[in-house]
């Protein structure tokens, strides 16, 4: 898929079914299955080496996965995270991005709004395709106070709307959405042209995305509201992840009990 394809997807109002992936193995699967994005989310940090949140993911960390992830895939978008410390200035942010781009990423994602104004634009004037990442910030966990919901109160949900507007502005080709209410992405979403992906954030998102492993129920401790898990009640992977894309498509998921 190439970038300029994401637009069309809201357009038509077809939903963008995503998911994370790690190696080549489940991205060809999940590209069979139907999956229109993977993202080599810095969430390895977490299922993969086992730390209780994303700061230890390094750059080597993230293009070794995504040169693993582009050998398995076809025909899926490659979104692939910039890890933390790795956008704290232009040159640094350019520097960084080519190497996963170098890696077999399609578009690079960052964290965050105004802040990191000249990474967004540096990006933009050299021509790499850019997907936003606004309500909770994983990278900016410890500042945020823990995982908690993002934009309850007024002061909070404005500043997202504007960091989105302004992302936009700047030339990011999609969004992601995480753990805000339901309310506030369908007001970001349709004063967007650019595609919303959710994660927590309710259906009106133009997208949704998971980690495969909280997909697939790969967790011994307690899911996040949002999560559901789609092997339960499928025979196996293939037929779970098919569940997965056919939910998000129908927009049976997320349904209320996974909104806040």
């Amino acid at each position: 898929m190439k970038t300029s394809e994401l637009k069309s997807f809201k357009q038509s109002k077809e939903k963008i079914a995503c998911l994370t992936a790690y190696d080549a193995s489940f991205a060809e699967l999940f590209e069979y299955c139907g999956v229109d994005v993977l993202l080599v989310g810095d969430s390895l940090g977490n299922v993969i080496k086992g730390q209780e949140n994303t700061l230890s993911v390094s750059m080597k960390d993230i293009c070794y996965h995504t040169s693993n992830v582009a050998k398995g895939s076809q025909q899926a978008l490659i979104i692939a995270d910039l890890p933390y410390k790795s956008y704290i200035s232009k040159e640094v942010t350019l520097k960084n991005a080519n190497m996963l781009i170098d890696s077999g990423a399609h578009m690079v994602k960052l964290e965050g709004g105004r802040e990191h104004e000249s990474s967004f634009k540096a990006l933009q004037d050299n021509g790499i395709p850019v997907c936003g990442h606004l309500g909770l910030l994983p990278q900016s966990v410890e500042e945020l106070g823990g995982y908690k919901v993002q934009g309850k109160d007024e002061h909070g949900a404005k500043k997202i709307i504007e960091d989105a507007v302004m992302l936009e502005s700047w030339g990011v080709d999609a969004i992601v959405l995480e753990c805000i209410p339901s309310k506030l992405a369908a007001i970001i979403s349709m004063a967007l042209t650019i595609p919303t992906i959710g994660i927590g954030a309710g259906s009106d998102c133009d997208g949704q995305i998971l980690v495969c492993y909280d997909m697939l129920g790969i967790n011994t401790k307690k899911a996040p509201k949002f999560v559901k898990n789609f092997l339960s009640a499928e025979q196996d992977i293939k037929s779970a992840v098919k569940s997965y894309v056919s939910a998000v498509k129908d927009k049976s998921y997320p349904a209320k009990e996974h909104t806040y």
